[in-house]
């Protein structure tokens, strides 16, 4: 077990990160709210960090509070910005925005690095905090998919003219979604900078778009779960997928096609429709099974009825 974790623990820290990545993309999602700037916020989290760090020598605890807390703003007057946007044209604005922090980066002087990017940027930060990071996160986001705050949530992304009549404050949800889109974006960019001692235009690019879009379409787009599912498989993916050599690319597409054409809902989908079916089935038998015993208690006693027992005793008139 120590020899797996000390050979594959690129692979571990990098699935983490993709972790918080793909939850930045799905919080949006579950709001109704198509948006990606979950995506600039990594790439925010990812400098920010890096300066902090270099320049001001701050430790990693802070560091990531710091960053996540800084993207949380961005993320909320970006949402002030776009909000009365929806569909495509929401989409759209959010791409633009990733697509300026890109620039950004890459025009930021000493800041930045510019094309060089940053390196050398060593810290504190320990496994069991990034675990810590994750899972805080994690749990969280778990705690929202529960009881009265699930429900309007789904309100508010099914119907919102029927969430508005109940009081339910749609504004404020669908801009609480930008804030903790970009509060774990933005974790999620320092976690990764932190690990990898440096941070360059790759951190900014618009491949992290398409990698986070596939992993909560092929994992789930609305549950955690499917968040989780998808970090996993798309950060394992690659190495499992080695012995094919160059055709990688090719396969690693044709199973994001069949993907998108057979698991609508993700495999955290596919998994929820089976369980329901077990347990309906389950029920079924149970009722079937429960009516032939009444049914058959039933005869019992009318017959019992209708043929008393012999050994029964008659009372003397």
């Amino acid at each position: 077990m120590t020899g797996f974790y000390d050979t594959n623990l690129v692979l571990i820290q990098g699935t983490l990160v993709a972790v918080l990545l793909a939850l930045s993309v799905q919080v949006p999602l579950r709001f109704g709210i198509f948006s990606l700037a979950g995506v600039g916020s990594y790439g925010i989290g990812a400098y920010l960090s890096a300066n902090l760090v270099l320049r001001y020598e701050m430790a990693s605890v802070p560091t990531i509070v710091l960053t996540g807390l800084v993207t949380a703003i961005v993320g909320l007057v970006l949402g002030l910005v776009i909000y009365r946007l929806g569909g495509l044209y929401l989409a759209m604005a959010t791409i633009a925005f990733d697509l300026m922090v890109a620039v950004v980066a890459l025009n930021g002087g000493e800041w930045t690095g510019g094309p060089v990017g940053l390196f050398g940027i060593f810290s504190d930060l320990t496994m069991g905090i990034m675990v810590a990071v994750v899972a805080m996160c994690v749990v969280a986001i778990h705690l929202t998919e529960r009881g009265k705050l699930a429900r309007r949530i789904t309100a508010v992304r099914e119907d919102i003219e029927l969430a508005s009549s109940v009081g339910t404050n749609v504004r404020a949800y669908r801009l609480a979604a930008f804030v903790v889109s970009g509060f774990i974006g933005g974790v999620a960019g320092s976690l990764n900078t932190l690990t990898r001692y440096a941070v360059g235009l790759q951190d900014v690019s618009f491949h992290l778009v398409i990698v986070a879009l596939t992993m909560i379409i092929v994992g789930g787009a609305l549950s955690w779960r499917g968040a989780v599912i998808g970090a996993v498989l798309f950060t394992w993916l690659p190495e499992v997928l080695a012995f094919v050599g160059d055709w990688q690319e090719l396969v690693y597409g044709v199973i994001v096609a069949l993907a998108g054409i057979f698991l609508p809902t993700g495999l955290y989908g596919l998994w929820g429709r089976a369980r329901r079916r077990i347990t309906s089935r389950r029920d079924k038998s149970s009722t079937v099974g429960t009516t032939k015993s009444s049914s058959d208690q039933a005869g019992h006693h009318s017959k019992t009825a209708a043929h008393p027992s012999p050994d029964r005793k008659v009372a003397p008139r």
